[in-house]
């Protein structure tokens, strides 16, 4: 009988086909336009006469694409204030600041065009004035006058003698605290940009108790303020480097190993 043969089973392998995902479209943001329009004012810089004509004509400008100068003028009549540019006839027009400002209406795109951006004279003899930026800076400063007072209001009174000798020199001595604290919160106020240099200076502090110490005699500079000396003996502190402040280089000193043994003798005797 005849034996059955056995039958293989073959394995196909199966390919795989990859899904290949359909890309999403990219959304397209729509372009702002380059240019806004909308009522614009201009004002002089530094003289502002009852009227004053702005050239508006054999000015140039420097076109970076085209590298030449163009020549501008101002032509009601025409679309453009590039001379090249124009057609027909050219009937120039006057360009008029009254009391130091000119309002130029948003429909008047070209003569705004030429006072915003080709304009040779723009932002030296006059500017556009532009509400956001005016506020990006108020807030600038609102904010450094706020960093400033807050840090005056918890400043000790060391550090605030001591600043304010910078400012008002030796009479903070005579100031009671209450007065100390008043005067360091409107210098704070109204110079908030040098309060805060001087808050961070560590020198300041260093320099204040120089003059502290002189005050009290502790010390003394000599009349050439070439020599600090002690008070007690003359004996020789140390001698001021040429063309530094005495106090500055006293409190450069402090720092060093031999001046922070002084420092802590006029502390000491401060005490």
């Amino acid at each position: 009988m005849a034996k059955k043969q056995k039958t293989q089973e073959v394995e196909v392998p199966v390919v795989e086909t990859p899904v290949v995902a359909t890309p999403k479209p990219k959304k397209v943001e729509p372009k702002k336009p380059a240019w806004e329009v909308k009522d614009r004012v201009y004002y002089l810089k530094k003289n502002k006469p009852l009227s004053y004509m702005l050239k508006s004509c054999n000015v140039y400008w420097f076109d970076d694409e085209k590298q030449f100068e163009r020549e501008l003028k101002y032509c009601e009549n025409q679309q453009t204030c590039f001379v090249d540019e124009m057609k027909g006839d050219q009937r120039l027009s006057h360009i008029i600041f009254r009391n130091g400002s000119l309002f130029v209406a948003k429909e008047k795109t070209v003569l705004q065009k030429l006072l915003s951006i080709y304009h040779p004279y723009k932002d030296t003899l006059y500017y556009e004035f532009k509400p956001a930026q005016k506020a990006a800076e108020e807030i600038e400063i609102l904010e450094l006058e706020a960093d400033a007072i807050l840090a005056a209001r918890e400043m000790d009174i060391d550090m605030a003698e001591a600043i304010l000798r910078v400012e008002k020199g030796s009479s903070v001595s005579k100031m009671s605290s209450k007065e100390l604290k008043r005067d360091l919160l409107l210098f704070a106020r109204n110079n908030p940009m040098l309060f805060l240099e001087l808050a961070t200076d560590d020198n300041v502090q260093l320099r204040n108790f120089g003059i502290k110490a002189t005050e009290l005699g502790i010390i003394k500079l000599s009349q050439d303020q070439r020599n600090f000396l002690w008070g007690s003996n003359d004996r020789p502190i140390m001698v001021v480097p040429f063309d530094e402040h005495p106090y500055t280089a006293l409190a450069h000193r402090f720092k060093t190993d031999e001046g922070m043994e002084i420092y802590s003798n006029i502390e000491k005797r401060l005490n």
